[in-house]
This record gives C-alpha cells, sequence and structure tokens, in this order.
C-alpha cells in the first residue's frame, strides 16, 4: 500500500508516518454505523490514521469525538490528520493502550467504534508497527469488549469489523459482557465468493438483530450498487 495521502470527499488521510494504511475495512465501518441523534460522545478505539474518527465526524454534529492509539507512529499520524480536518476543534486522540486507558477514564462514551486486531494465528508481519497493529496479542477480543462494555453509557451503541469467522466467538464475548447484537452484516469482497467479514453493531438492549448481507463487487472493479449507496460519501470515484 502507498504511502501517499489518500483524499476523500470532504478530507485527506496522511499514512506515510504508519504502517497501516487506508483500508475497505475501516471505510466500511464509519459508514456503515447506525449514528443516533442522541449520541453526544464517541470512541474510536485503535485509530491508526484517523479515518473511522474522521468518518463520524463528516457523517454527524457529535461534540465529543475521541481516539486512541498505542503506536506513537500512527499517533502522531491521527494527531495530524485531524488538526488538518475541518473538524479539528471535535477530534482529540490519546496516546495510551486500551487497557490503561479504561484505567484513567471515568467518562462514558455513547458510540464506541473499533476495526480492531484480528490476526490470531499469525505474528509474522514484515513490519513489527504493523504487527502491533493487526494482532490480537496487543488487544485482545475478550480485553476489547470488556473495556467497551466499561466505557459505553447505558444507552450506547458500539461498532466493529471483525472476520467472518470469528462472528460467533466475538459475539459470545460481547454476551459475556452483556452485550447483544442490534444489527449485523455479513460482508463478501465478491457476489460470488463467501462472506469475508462481519459488521456488528451491539448494545446493552437484548432483542432479535437486524441481520443482512453485502456484496462489494459484482466482478472486478465493478461495484454493486448496495456497496457505492453506502460509501459514496467518501470515496472520490464511487
Amino acid at each position: 500500500m502507498s504511502n501517499k495521502s489518500f483524499q476523500f470527499k470532504e478530507f485527506t488521510i496522511q499514512q506515510d508516518k504508519t504502517a497501516m494504511k487506508v483500508g475497505t475495512d475501516g471505510v466500511l465501518l464509519g459508514a456503515w454505523v447506525t449514528l443516533n441523534k442522541s449520541t453526544n460522545s464517541a470512541l474510536d478505539i485503535g485509530t491508526g490514521t484517523g479515518l473511522i474518527a474522521l468518518q463520524i465526524a463528516q457523517r454527524s454534529e457529535i461534540e465529543t469525538i475521541d481516539a486512541l492509539e498505542i503506536e506513537p507512529n500512527a499517533y502522531e499520524q491521527a494527531v495530524e490528520n485531524f488538526e488538518n480536518s475541518d473538524w479539528g476543534d471535535r477530534l482529540f486522540c490519546y496516546h495510551a493502550s486500551l487497557q490503561e486507558f479504561v484505567k484513567e477514564i471515568d467518562e462514558k462514551y455513547d458510540l464506541i467504534i473499533s476495526n480492531p486486531p484480528y490476526f490470531n494465528d499469525t505474528f509474522k508481519a514484515l513490519d513489527k508497527n504493523r504487527a502491533l497493529a493487526r494482532h490480537t496479542v496487543s488487544l485482545s477480543f475478550e480485553e476489547l469488549l470488556s473495556a467497551t462494555a466499561k466505557l459505553l453509557s447505558k444507552n450506547g451503541t458500539c461498532a466493529f469489523i471483525i472476520p467472518f469467522h470469528e462472528e460467533r466467538s466475538f459475539l459470545d464475548f460481547a454476551e459475556k459482557n452483556q452485550l447483544y447484537p442490534q444489527k449485523i452484516t455479513r460482508v463478501k469482497g465478491n457476489i460470488k465468493t463467501d462472506f469475508k467479514r462481519s459488521l456488528l453493531q451491539l448494545s446493552f438492549l437484548n432483542e432479535t438483530p437486524k441481520i443482512d448481507e453485502l456484496a462489494i463487487e459484482i466482478e472486478r472493479h465493478v461495484y454493486t450498487e448496495a456497496y457505492k449507496n453506502l460509501v459514496q460519501n467518501f470515496y472520490l470515484n464511487i
């Protein structure tokens, strides 16, 4: 993935300092999550370049949008991208691990969102910073969900994108923390391929979730209408 900046319709992501570049997963989550009008505060866990936090800022009038990033270069990059956006007064990044953060912060958030690390079995990345960002050694699903439950307001929601094959175990961990799915979208790269990702939005309310699916492409570089409708407010060429 190139170090060149990534231009969205309303903001630019500089990504030369961080190992984790702009990717489809983050854009999907930031575009897909339901934002309630009553939401006054949001937290993006493992913000990387700041992409999802910036998407939330573009989509809403949420007054406080905090982000959390443990990797030093990514933290610096996120701060830079926040400051260069139109919403710098609403965006703030903490340089800390989630484990540290949850011990220090008494505040509750109405929305918590994360594109979490999920390479459980393959801590073999070429770049150690990329490995830190993408591997569950640095943040397990259990730790993520436990901390989320502590930081989430009573009527708040949380949203994640994870590998499809991890969906059942992730939801089991969530239930142990009294978090239950409100909506689930299962994502496949192509209409003919198997599911690759699960988009999950959860809350403390235990009810039957809305479940649907999304295919990104019909064939290579030919996108489905559903995908285009979802991301059209962000990508320049869709």
